[in-house]
């Protein structure tokens, strides 16, 4: 318990260091910059971070669409060779890849029912993570001209008093705005 009160109080003691160093004055700010932020993230995933100078992110939002082509890509081809065998057999043909594998036919729709629905899965995934990419993109740009200054600090004290005649260890936060 004492540990995770030391922990909490030593967040709270580091938080007062997270400011903007730059005020930024209404003249600076380009209210226009988190529109040319998603447009660029809509164009050319990546270029949105890019313009925020978080390049840091690029990998991240390629990574995350790469995987789920992959995904993709791999989960149709399975879907196609199920397919494929499943209406090979039917029509009395015996070479496919599954022969030796799997006899039932059944086993054969369930295998491309699967990768059907893993093929499908993978495109709910693919545009959510280009969707996200430019809402991440927009979101940055608006947060990198939210004005932070010293008046919106965060000031945590240990507050040690007396209650009643025995010693409590109290955590107080002041907000100032």
């Amino acid at each position: 318990m004492i540990k995770k009160l030391l922990l909490l109080i030593a967040i709270l003691f580091t938080i007062n260091n997270f400011s903007q160093e730059k005020d930024l004055s209404f003249d600076e700010l380009d209210p226009l910059s988190p529109s040319k932020a998603a447009f660029f993230s809509a164009v050319f995933p990546g270029a949105g971070q890019a313009y925020n100078k978080k390049y840091w992110k690029i990998p991240l939002v390629y990574a995350a669409i790469g995987t789920s082509i992959y995904s993709y890509d791999f989960n149709k081809k399975k879907y196609w060779n199920y397919r494929n065998a499943y209406k090979s057999r039917k029509a009395g043909y015996s070479n496919d890849e599954f022969q030796n594998l799997i006899l039932d036919d059944n086993r054969l729709l369930d295998g491309a029912d699967f990768h059907r629905k893993n093929k499908d899965l993978s495109m709910v995934f693919i545009v959510g993570f280009y969707i996200l990419n430019i809402l991440d993109a927009n979101i940055d740009a608006h947060l990198k001209q939210y004005n932070v200054n010293e008046s919106l600090t965060l000031n945590p004290y240990i507050d040690q008093g007396y209650n009643f005649g025995s010693d409590s260890v109290g955590l107080s936060l002041n907000l100032n705005f």
